[in-house]
């Protein structure tokens, strides 16, 4: 055995008895009705000036379409690695094949194209695959179907900070300083408060004063085991310890905003409840709420948001796709966690129209609730008199109008209801609900709160979902936008996000959205089912 050849750093120089073979072009071994062959012909199509317009060499730099390329065609593999990306273009004759000669990028390339490139124009890309799909007529541009699912961020489970907590935290700290101040002020002869209100600019006086003190008495702070600190070197690291954690106290809230919480190691995410729930004790974990609009079966818009609930998402959603694509969805389908006033009010002044389903749809069927008799879709409604009329024959008429403003900052106006008189009631138990109320049963009178816009909104949306149209859209929805969620977590095998941050994490969900969509048209090519957009109803025997 020559043992001088094995041992040498260029291994082609023992080719082992291997003949090289034709064909040499990998494109011949691919075969022809491959997924990768499509993705590098739709890619070619689109225009991708945005993304050029991060690198410096530009033209004549054909890095970012071929980088494009490949990390969309390992997300559409469900490998989403940068250094799985590095090792396929090594040995995968696909990979290959999308480098076009070139040399394998490095894992770190991979990385920085997520997220120093692809991130700030990943809006855009999505939108222009969008507008594509649209043109050559795989995308009907009618209905959107809407749904949200939350996935868990890049983020230690236990790195919480609760807002609730940190402002009480913060109130007691403010206490400790106005005791604090107080104190020095007696025990140095110093005079810093007026009218015994103590505020900031007090506590930065009252420690420029303790160190113009320091200074003049020429006081040597002390350090270490076996020294004994002076009366003035304790106030003054009291009050730095105090200062800095009002400094902390004051980051956290601002970092907070309008959210309850967020987390340590990614700043964006919030504590939220997963369906993914091991342990089945209902733990927080930080994590985003995905929103997906589907058309066609193909994912055409999607947003993140620190929301837990899908209601408040819903405006912020169509306003910024509307923005970028190049035409506008005239129905609006979604599922009851989006059902409000004002998302009614939006679409309807937006010229669109509303497929919601009620938030009590499923509960209006049971008998319980067709029973009960406090309910106010149980009374009967004289709109002449503007009054209501309970099981017992009393009217309950107009007392007031109270207004209310929604944490969005939505104005809404609430018609208030009062029974003339319900003493003697035999249905009072059954009428007035809430055990926990202090006021006894006998003295307690039947109240109705009432949102006649909303009430309107909620009548004409059922009449729409409930027409033969709305069966079919609703039956979509429940196919197409739940099944995107499907296929991105159970056939894709993406559960966590990889990167931290909304822009960075927004950049993932939009490349496995792309993913998911050059996969989808890649089946429904193969399979002859272009140009399907609805699936039909099913007729009873």
């Amino acid at each position: 055995m020559t043992k001088h050849i094995i041992l040498q750093k260029d291994y082609t120089k023992n080719p082992n008895g291997y003949q090289l073979k034709l064909p040499l072009n990998l494109e011949c071994i691919i075969p022809e009705n491959d997924s990768v062959r499509l993705l590098s012909q739709f890619v070619e199509e689109m225009d991708l000036t945005d993304l050029y317009s991060t690198y410096e060499r530009i033209p004549e730099n054909t890095l970012p379409r071929r980088m494009l390329k490949i990390v969309l065609y390992s997300y559409m593999n469900g490998d989403f690695s940068s250094r799985s990306m590095q090792r396929n273009c090594q040995r995968d004759i696909n990979f290959m094949y999308l480098l076009e000669g070139s040399t394998a990028p490095d894992h770190a390339t991979f990385a920085r194209f997520r997220t120093l490139h692809f991130a700030p124009c990943a809006a855009a890309i999505m939108a222009e695959m969008t507008n594509f799909l649209h043109e050559i007529g795989e995308i009907s541009g009618e209905a959107i179907f809407i749904d949200g699912t939350k996935i868990e961020a890049c983020a230690n489970k236990y790195t919480f900070v609760w807002k609730k907590a940190v402002s009480k935290n913060l109130g007691k700290l403010l206490d400790k300083l106005a005791c604090f101040v107080a104190e020095c002020e007696e025990s140095y002869g110093l005079r810093i408060i007026y009218h015994n209100q103590v505020k900031m600019k007090h506590v930065k006086k009252l420690r420029k004063k303790l160190y113009a003190l320091k200074e003049s008495e020429g006081i040597v702070f002390v350090h270490g085991t076996g020294k004994r600190k002076s009366p003035l070197q304790k106030s003054i690291e009291t009050l730095e310890e105090y200062l800095e954690k009002l400094k902390e106290y004051t980051q956290k809230l601002y970092i907070c905003g309008e959210r309850n919480s967020y987390s340590k190691t990614d700043h964006d995410a919030t504590f939220m409840r997963m369906k993914e729930d091991a342990m089945g004790n209902g733990q927080l974990k930080a994590g985003y709420n995905l929103q997906h609009g589907v058309d066609s079966e193909y994912i055409t818009w999607l947003s993140i948001g620190p929301q837990p609930t899908d209601t408040t998402t819903l405006i912020p959603f169509l306003k910024d796709m509307q923005e970028h694509l190049s035409f506008k969805y005239q129905k609006i389908v979604a599922d009851a966690g989006y059902e409000s006033e004002e998302n009614y009010l939006y679409i309807e002044e937006n010229e669109q129209l509303a497929f919601i389903k009620p938030a009590n749809y499923e509960v209006s069927k049971t008998r319980k609730y067709q029973n009960d008799i406090g309910r106010i879709e149980n009374m009967e409604y004289d709109k002449d008199a503007d009054c209501y009329t309970c099981k017992n024959g009393k009217r309950l008429t107009v007392t007031g109008v109270k207004k209310e403003k929604t944490k969005t900052g939505y104005q809404r106006e609430k018609t208030l209801y009062s029974c003339e008189d319900c003493s003697g009631c035999p249905y009072k138990s059954e009428c007035i609900k809430g055990n926990n109320c202090k006021t006894p049963l006998e003295e307690r009178t039947k109240h109705l709160q009432v949102s006649k816009r909303f009430n309107d909104y909620r009548q004409k949306d059922l009449e729409r979902i409930l027409s033969e149209e709305g069966c079919q859209l609703r039956l979509n929805r429940s196919i197409q936008a739940e099944g995107s969620f499907g296929e991105l977590k159970q056939d894709m095998g993406f559960r966590r996000f990889l990167s931290r941050g909304t822009q960075n994490v927004q950049a993932e969900s939009v490349l496995l959205a792309m993913a998911h969509n050059l996969n989808k048209l890649h089946r429904k090519i193969q399979d002859e089912r272009i140009g399907s957009h609805l699936f039909k109803l099913k007729k009873a025997a």
